[in-house]
C-alpha cells in the first residue's frame, strides 16, 4: 500500500519540509482578510507534503513519528500559523494515540491509515457540546447512538470541530443507546444528515474553523462503533502538541519582538532600540521563559517516547506542562507588544494575532485549575 518509502525519509528532512510550510502560512496568515479564511490553503500545502501522514505507523505507509517527533513539528508549524497547527494536530495526535494503546479493532485502523496514506483524508474528534462543555471534565454527551437491527442511528450536535469543513471523518463521541457508557463512532463526513453550521466567530484561532458538527438522523453501519470509552489508567499523552502550538506562537512573537528592536530607530535615540538597556531586559526575560517551556515540553515528551512503563503515573506532568507553557507563551507574547508599543494593536501587525491566538491555549484542556488540583492532591495523598 505504499507510494513511497517513508522510512527512508530522515526526520530533518521532514523539519525542514515544515519550516517552508511555517513560512508560507506566516506569509498567507499576514495578508490575509480578518476572517481567518486561509486553513483550507494551509490543509491542501499539508497534504502536497503528505504531513496527514507524519504519525501513521511506518508499516501503513506513514513516517511513524513518536510523540517527541511529532511535537518538534507543531511547534514550527505553529510559527508560521498557530491555527493551522492546532488543526492538523488533531488529527496527528488521534493516529497516533490509536497507534500506541491499539484501542481499535486492527483491520479498521489499518483502512483509515491507507486512506489518509493514498487520499490524504483529514479526521478530528468531534467530542465537545454545549451541554457538556470539554469532554476533558467527564460530562455525558447528549448525542446518542441508538441500535436499528444491526445497524446504528446517531442525533445531535457537536460544537467546536476544528476544521470542520475540510474533514472527511468524524471521531463522534456519543451515548450509546440508554446505557450511560460513551461510545466512539466513525462518522464519514458525506453520510446523509450529516452537515456543518458555521457558528464559529472566536477571534482566537479563528483559522481553525472550529464550527458546530449537525448529526441528523445519521445512519451508520454496526462497525461504526469503533471503542466503548471507559476508565482509562493511560493519560492522553498526544495533548502534548497543543502545548508545543503556543509555544511556537510565542518564538514568532519573540522573533518578530527581536526583528523590530534591530530595526527601529526613534530619532530620539542614537540608535535603534535593540541598544537600550529595558529592551535587552525583556528580550532575555522573554528567552527565559522559552527556554524554561521547552526544556520542560521536550524532557517530558522524551520520557514518555523512552520510558513506555511510565506513562499510567505521567498525567501530573502532562498537566504540569500544558500549564507552565501555555502561561509561559501568554507572558512571552505580553513582553513583545510591550517592546513594540502600540504599533503592536494594529490589524495590520502579527502580534495581534498572536496575542488573540495564545489567549485560547488558557482554555484547551487540561484547566488551569484542574492540574493546580491534581498537584495538591497528590501531596495530600502523599501525606495520607
Amino acid at each position: 500500500m505504499n507510494q513511497f518509502d517513508t522510512s527512508s525519509v530522515p526526520f530533518e528532512d521532514l523539519r525542514r519540509t515544515a519550516k517552508s510550510l511555517a513560512k508560507r502560512f506566516q506569509d498567507r496568515a499576514d495578508e490575509a482578510s480578518k476572517d481567518g479564511n486561509w486553513l483550507m490553503d494551509n490543509l491542501e500545502d499539508l497534504k502536497e507534503a503528505n504531513f496527514p501522514a507524519l504519525t501513521v505507523p511506518v508499516g501503513y505507509g506513514g513516517y511513524g513519528l513518536n510523540l517527541h517527533e511529532f511535537i518538534q513539528i507543531q511547534e514550527i508549524l505553529a510559527q508560521g500559523d498557530g491555527a493551522t497547527a492546532l488543526s492538523i494536530g488533531w488529527h496527528l495526535g488521534i493516529i497516533l494515540e490509536t497507534s500506541e494503546n491499539c484501542t481499535w479493532d486492527p483491520p479498521k485502523y489499518e483502512w483509515l491509515c491507507e486512506q489518509i496514506v493514498k487520499n490524504k483524508v483529514l479526521i478530528n474528534a468531534a467530542s465537545s457540546e454545549k451541554a457538556t462543555g470539554s469532554p476533558a471534565r467527564g460530562g455525558l454527551p447528549t448525542t446518542k447512538a441508538t441500535r436499528d437491527g444491526k445497524d446504528w442511528i446517531i442525533e445531535g450536535e457537536k460544537s467546536f470541530t476544528s476544521m470542520a469543513t475540510a474533514l472527511d471523518y468524524a471521531l463522534v463521541t456519543a451515548q450509546i443507546d440508554d446505557t450511560g457508557k460513551k461510545g466512539v463512532y466513525l462518522v464519514d463526513m458525506k453520510r446523509p444528515g450529516v452537515s456543518v453550521e458555521e457558528t464559529w466567530d472566536s477571534i482566537a484561532m479563528r483559522a481553525t474553523k472550529s464550527d458546530d458538527l449537525i448529526l441528523d438522523n445519521v445512519k451508520l453501519d454496526q462497525d461504526a462503533l469503533l471503542v466503548e470509552e471507559g476508565a482509562s489508567d493511560v493519560p492522553k499523552g498526544w495533548l502534548l502538541h497543543i502545548p508545543a502550538v503556543y509555544l511556537g506562537i510565542a518564538m514568532a512573537a519573540r522573533d518578530y519582538a527581536v526583528s523590530f528592536a534591530f530595526d527601529y530607530h526613534p530619532n530620539s535615540l542614537p540608535g535603534p532600540i535593540i541598544e537600550v538597556p529595558e529592551v535587552q531586559r525583556k528580550i532575555g526575560k522573554m528567552e527565559l521563559e522559552l527556554y524554561k517551556a521547552r526544556e520542560l515540553l521536550h524532557s517530558i515528551s522524551q520520557k514518555w517516547v523512552n520510558h513506555p512503563e511510565n506513562r499510567v503515573d505521567m498525567s501530573h506532568e502532562l498537566g504540569a506542562v500544558k500549564h507552565i507553557v501555555t502561561n509561559s507563551a501568554n507572558d512571552v507574547v505580553d513582553i513583545a507588544m510591550r517592546i513594540v508599543g502600540a504599533r503592536s494593536l494594529s490589524e495590520k501587525n502579527p502580534l495581534q494575532r498572536y496575542f488573540r491566538d495564545v489567549r485560547a491555549g488558557l482554555h484547551n484542556p487540561p484547566a488551569d485549575e484542574i492540574v493546580i488540583q491534581q498537584f495538591a492532591q497528590r501531596v495530600i495523598k502523599s501525606r495520607g
